[in-house]
């Protein structure tokens, strides 16, 4: 590779194992450990090193994974979150990294302070004086970040080489050490610790920043020669390398010390080695490469998030991202970083704020894993990572790390979650228009609708023979100018069925009518949501509305369930030629096997809701099942909610009593979801007797559903629906056959 295309200062893989792993082997492993093999006993602490890695290796993979999807530039962690979640969200995830990463600066150097504690007794002898952790964290902060200003990166990296050396000597020579004078190891329980140990939870809490450390090297990625191949290489190798070195200081903590040594000495591990001060000196460089690689990594993703407009202002943006020489080191931004972090030494007490801290690195991590889990179902085609994790190992990071949120402190988990609100409403006032993670979601909406449609296709002659529900569709041109139909649609599919409005634009399709389509369609979904409407709307371009009814007939519904249905509407006021262009376009549609429905509606739009009549007559066998039951769909809304059904059965007077008796079985048997009270049975043989009829007690009716069939319609035609003119509003329904109601 060039120079010219090298990234930042080209560094390979070694380096960002080289940051995570003196991060892993940190300040925790050598101060808390023996706290927690003390407090857990061995199989306790290997319990915690497992829950910790269930939460870091699906972030490390999660991490492979989508930085060898897209070139990673500067930012580590932020660039992988913002260019998955969009801005908006990555720039809050990213506002708490960069704190947690700038605080971690200072918690180290606080923790740095604790390998000179040998210098008390010699201060207060000599001196007279007592020592102040202080006096080390301060000073060795202001020469790090002045070092790291001056030099750069690239000093920082040289720093690892030796520091990752000094760490492989002092393990050794505590791994070589023998048990502490006194201690018999036949003795040792791999379940012993001390009386009224510290709850395991709280344990977990004080070891996890241990695990933390293993994404320190992601935040190198505008430094990398080839970041999709050293991120992922160097991020799990080193943590890996980190759990197995866990595991193994962990048992000889375990057989070199009994429980109540390792509780009341935090520094046992230099009463094991066989040169005690090699623990001093790798805890002193344990915590400065700690301190070394937040300070590398924190500036850098602060120059990304300015680099992206996050922060308020254009001038600090500006200033922020500002870079110094080929490498782009963020002058700016290490010193805003700086400042932060000594502030937090001077105050000297970094519990409480850690504790928050450690609750952003957990929304961070299970951001990491959730997006891994997204993009797994998304399959958007523009997400091809050479590697992949496996969508369930990401999905448990996830769970994983809110659970322990809320399990660790709730408080400050509720803080944390409280922070990540507002950060997010004022990044959105900023940022408005932009997809975030609705883009997202959207694309793994997409494609668990495919496979739904897919599964419910391939089992959908089994459904239709168990089960019938509306799945309607209507064509129409009249979109703007009638409330009634699309409202009786609304209300068909709004809990119980299914629902496709096609406005129908006549005409060729041509680039004037396409893009007329398109303008209707934006109008038609503002329409929708305005209504609060769970139909959903299309239009059609065709030459004729038979043409279009054609097209939209062959069309699979949207529910991954053919269409089974169509309604049609009219007013009584419609010219003739309108009513018979209605009867040719419902015999045009009875040929695909459809529910007919047919809305004469009127100026009264339903009037108040509150009833609904069913006149069943000796011509409804087969659609007697469908009215009924699509009058309690209608009760499913809550327009309907105060409505009741009362159902007229005028037969003739012979057949009333075994229409009766067929009834009362099915209601008994629950297979008309009606009661008695609500079924009323008039005997009639005349035809002008049943319209004075349906007059006489569906006069004042919201809505009134009368059944046709297709002889009728041949023979009658347009009169079928000018049929009743008294009435409300009417829904004729002809059904191809009989439904069965479970």
């Amino acid at each position: 590779m060039t120079t010219s295309s090298r990234q930042g200062y080209g560094f390979g893989t070694l380096p960002v194992f080289l940051a995570g792993i003196s991060t892993i082997l940190g300040a925790i492993m050598f101060l808390r450990f023996g706290y927690a093999v003390a407090h857990t006993g061995f199989f306790g602490v290997i319990g915690i090193i497992i829950l910790g890695h269930l939460v870091t290796i699906p972030t490390a993979l999660a991490l492979a994974e989508i930085a060898t999807n897209r070139k990673v530039e500067g930012g580590g962690e932020y660039f992988i979150i913002s260019r998955s979640f969009g801005t908006t969200i990555g720039g809050v995830i990213g506002i708490c990294l960069y704190l947690s990463q700038a605080i971690s600066v200072a918690f180290y150097m606080i923790a740095l302070a604790e390998a000179f504690t040998w210098l008390e007794p010699l201060l207060s002898q000599q001196f007279g004086i007592a020592y102040d952790p202080r006096m080390v964290s301060i000073p060795g902060l202001v020469i790090l970040l002045i070092l790291v200003i001056i030099k750069g990166a690239d000093l920082g990296v040289k720093m690892l080489y030796i520091v990752a050396g000094v760490l492989l000597v002092s393990l050794m020579m505590f791994f070589l050490g023998s048990p502490v004078e006194g201690f018999d190891q036949g003795m040792g329980s791999l379940t012993g610790k001390i009386e009224r140990p510290d709850p395991f939870i709280i344990v977990f809490a004080i070891v996890f920043p241990a695990f933390t450390g293993m994404t320190a090297g992601v935040g190198l990625s505008g430094d990398l020669s080839n970041p999709r191949r050293s991120l992922p290489r160097g991020t799990l190798w080193a943590t890996i390398t980190g759990m197995v070195v866990y595991v193994g200081l962990v048992y000889k903590l375990h057989i070199s010390a009994s429980p109540e040594t390792l509780a009341q000495d935090p520094l046992v591990m230099v009463q094991i080695s066989v040169w005690g001060p090699a623990i001093l000196i790798g805890l002193c460089c344990a915590t400065l490469s700690s301190a070394i690689g937040s300070v590398l990594v924190a500036p850098r993703t602060l120059q990304a998030l300015g680099a992206d407009d996050t922060l308020p202002g254009k001038g600090l943006n500006g200033w922020l991202s500002h870079g110094i020489g080929k490498a782009n080191d963020p002058r700016h931004a290490t010193i805003i970083t700086g400042i932060l972090a000594l502030g937090i030494v001077i105050a000297g007490s970094v519990d409480l704020v850690a504790t928050l801290i450690s609750m952003f690195f957990m929304v961070t991590y299970g951001s990491l894993c959730a997006i891994s889990f997204l993009e797994h179902f998304a399959a958007r085609p523009s997400y091809r990572p050479s590697f992949r994790s496996r969508w369930y190992v990401s999905l448990l990071g996830a769970i994983l790390c809110f659970l322990l949120m809320f399990q660790i402190n709730f408080f400050f988990a509720t803080i944390a979650i409280l922070v990540l609100v507002v950060l997010y409403q004022a990044l959105r006032i900023g940022k408005r228009g932009e997809a975030d993670v609705a883009s997202l979601f959207q694309n793994v909406i997409t494609q668990a609708t495919r496979y739904m449609q897919i599964r419910q296709q391939q089992r959908r002659a089994d459904v239709v023979a168990e089960e019938w529900r509306p799945s309607v569709i209507m064509v129409n041109d009249r979109t703007f100018d009638r409330r009634s139909p699309l409202i009786m649609l609304h209300w068909l599919c709004h809990r119980y069925g299914f629902g496709t409005y096609v406005h129908y634009i006549k005409g060729r399709l041509t680039s004037e009518t396409f893009f007329e389509s398109k303008a209707i369609k934006e109008r038609l979904l503002k329409m929708a949501r305005k209504q609060n409407s769970a139909v959903y709307m299309d239009t059609v371009v065709s030459p004729s509305i038979t043409s279009a009814l054609a097209q939209t007939l062959q069309v699979p519904g949207v529910s991954g369930m053919s269409n089974n249905s169509i309604l049609f509407e009219l007013t009584q006021q419609d010219s003739m030629d309108v009513t018979r262009s209605i009867v040719d376009q419902c015999k045009f549609a009875a040929n695909s096997d459809m529910t007919l429905m047919v809305l004469r509606h009127c100026e009264m739009h339903f009037g108040s809701q509150d009833s609904i009549h069913v006149w069943l007559t000796w011509n409804d066998k087969a659609n007697a099942n469908t009215m009924i039951l699509l009058s309690y769909i209608l009760l499913g809304h809550p327009d309907w909610h105060k409505a009741q059904v009362r159902v007229f059965a005028a037969l003739p007077k012979a057949e009333v009593e075994e229409t009766q008796h067929e009834f009362s079985q099915l209601i008994q048997e629950g297979r008309l979801p009606i009661s008695q009270k609500n079924i009323e049975y008039i005997a009639t043989d005349s035809t002008e007797a049943f319209r004075s009829l349906i007059y006489e007690r569906s006069g004042d009716a919201a809505l009134t559903i009368i059944g046709f069939n297709m002889n009728g319609l041949e023979e009658r035609g347009p009169e079928v629906f000018k049929n009743h003119p008294k009435l409300h509003d009417v829904l004729f329904v002809r059904a191809p056959r009989q439904i069965k109601i479970d």
